[in-house]
């Protein structure tokens, strides 16, 4: 008699943070292929969290590929990493403003074809490390009138900054590197006056391992 477990985990067992976190990712990958809507991703994304055995875990990505896998209706995807899967769709938030107080665009998001950020003694923060991008080329128009905005993208994305600093200034503190096959190009224009844009390069952020315990 063989005493092997089965190739699936039985559903009654507990589910470990390496579990938790497995689902997190394939549900943070189905965003970004547009198969689910930011309300979707946050419900399913705090059920992950409070699940704790395998059949609280299974039905959250039962309706979703394995990572990675084609749609029969699409042609075949480029090479490229995962960046062709994050190019496409429609943007989630096209305006972001700031009048004395603060604006923040971070997480799963869609960044469309044309942002524009006006902060007016104020801040914004635009961080484009998990995000997908409508289009190959996408443009970021930032208003900083004493104030101040900070873009972050991560490595692999090509930057054109071409914004005009009057007593104010756009700032790029770091290289992106080669840019990566499939990725978008971000181009940042804009005013600062009195004011500043800063741009800054950061590998993408990990599911915070204390969030579940905040659940």
């Amino acid at each position: 008699m063989s005493d092997e477990r089965p190739e699936k985990p039985l559903p009654e067992l507990r589910a470990s943070d390496a579990d938790r976190d497995r689902v997190v990712e394939r549900l943070r990958d189905a965003v970004a292929e547009g198969r689910l809507d930011m309300e979707e991703f946050e419900e399913r994304l705090e059920a992950a969290y409070k699940s704790r055995t395998y059949a609280e875990l299974e039905p959250l990505t039962r309706d979703l590929p394995s990572a990675g896998t084609p749609s029969p209706l699409a042609a075949p995807a480029a090479s490229g990493g995962s960046w062709p899967a994050r190019i496409g769709g429609r943007g989630t938030s096209a305006t972001g403003v700031a009048v004395m107080s603060g604006f923040q665009r971070k997480g799963a998001w869609t960044v469309p074809a044309r942002f524009d950020a006006v902060v007016f003694w104020g801040g914004g923060e635009l961080d484009l490390r998990e995000a997908s991008f409508a289009e190959q080329e996408v443009v970021i128009n930032c208003v900083a009138i004493m104030g101040g905005i900070e873009i972050t993208v991560p490595p692999g994305v090509e930057v054109d900054v071409r914004g005009f600093g009057l007593m104010g200034a756009f700032d790029q503190c770091d290289t992106p590197g080669p840019r990566a096959p499939g990725a978008p190009r971000v181009v940042v224009t804009g005013l600062a006056f009195w004011g500043g844009v800063e741009i800054k390069v950061k590998p993408p952020k990990t599911p915070p391992p204390s969030l579940e315990k905040r659940l």
